[in-house]
């Protein structure tokens, strides 16, 4: 006898068009993954729980804003951690859109065909060049006017934090060429949104930081906060919204985006010994890494049950995708599209 097939349960949430189609069509394997992390991502925030979204890969030059950035104001995402390429990257696509360059058959290019986009200062991720000029060299002096007053009264402030003052400020509104509401950052700043940026001088701003500290413009190297002062603030984050609310974690890609802010729950627990801190309520990972021997983001979610990340009874998911398709159809199920 056939068994019967289990069917998905409805949920209690609005469907709009997106969530219609995708609830029909997707039914089997990673699409279904799909489903289900949406369904959990959704029933986690109906039962009062908060969010951490992770961001690795060159999710910002994919204006994965144009739908996160509508979650955030939405109050569907609490905390983010990015590393600092998606940090800056989100305001590259802000102040110079118009000047990206695409690049489809970018498979077929020679290594001389790479050196004549060096030339023009077109820096290319995949099939998207960054203008030089017009997003990275105006973005640096921006932040470095910030950069040298903080250092010249003494301050410190977090990477994301200059970017935030930048932003509230104005001082790059003259420049903005797509629509302000499709920036995940200036959504996020306007929230005051916790945002984690482990590994920042691994950014081309964090290497332009580096080259003015070495150039003597900036004094201190402690002008800029970075990675261990972010897990204490993201340390005191956790433990006052986690005595309130199961906190899920939702990880786009692998890498320091999710290896660092998941640590913090066996942290607190193992080295501070604070025994009544509550695991990741929720886990999803979108990730094109495969489960292999050795690799992190690799790693099947039930491995973080041994190193006291997520427990046996977490919700856990994992699709294996290109998150540039997977994410912006979560999220748009999410809110009801």
């Amino acid at each position: 006898m056939a068994a019967k097939q289990k069917k998905s349960v409805k949920p209690a949430r609005k469907l709009g068009k997106i969530g219609s189609f995708i609830r029909h069509h997707y039914r089997h394997f990673n699409a279904a993954a799909l489903i289900d992390a949406a369904d959990g991502y959704a029933h986690h925030l109906e039962q009062g729980g908060k969010m951490m979204v992770t961001l690795a890969g060159a999710m910002s030059t994919a204006e994965l804003g144009l739908s996160l950035a509508e979650m955030i104001r939405r109050d569907k995402v609490h905390a983010i951690t990015c590393t600092g390429a998606n940090l800056e990257e989100d305001i590259f696509n802000l102040v110079a859109h118009d000047y990206y360059v695409r690049i489809p058959g970018y498979r077929s290019l020679s290594a001389d065909d790479e050196e004549k986009l060096l030339a023009r200062h077109l820096n290319r991720v995949t099939d998207t060049c960054i203008p030089e000029e017009q997003a990275i060299r105006r973005l640096e002096k921006a932040v470095l006017a910030e950069w040298l007053a903080a250092d010249k009264a003494g301050k410190a402030y977090f990477p994301h934090e200059f970017f935030y003052r930048i932003l509230l400020a104005g001082k790059l509104e003259k420049y903005y060429q797509i629509d302000p509401k499709d920036s995940w950052l200036l959504a996020a700043a306007k929230k005051n949104l916790p945002i984690i940026v482990p590994g920042w001088e691994d950014s081309t701003l964090g290497n332009i930081f580096a080259g003015h500290l070495i150039a003597g413009d900036v004094k201190n190297v402690h002008t800029v906060r970075t990675g261990i002062e972010y897990m204490t603030m993201l340390a005191d984050w956790y433990q006052k919204t986690c005595r309130r609310h199961s906190i899920g974690f939702f990880q786009i890609g692998g890498g320091i985006a999710g290896d660092f802010p998941i640590c913090v729950v066996p942290m607190l627990e193992q080295d501070l010994q604070v025994r009544d801190i509550p695991r990741w309520g929720y886990f999803c990972q979108i990730s094109d890494s495969t489960t292999s021997y050795g690799s992190y983001s690799g790693a099947v979610p039930n491995e973080k049950i041994t190193w006291g990340k997520l427990s046996a009874d977490t919700p856990k998911f994992i699709i294996e995708s290109d998150a540039t398709i997977v994410a912006p159809l979560i999220f748009a199920s999410v809110l009801g599209q």
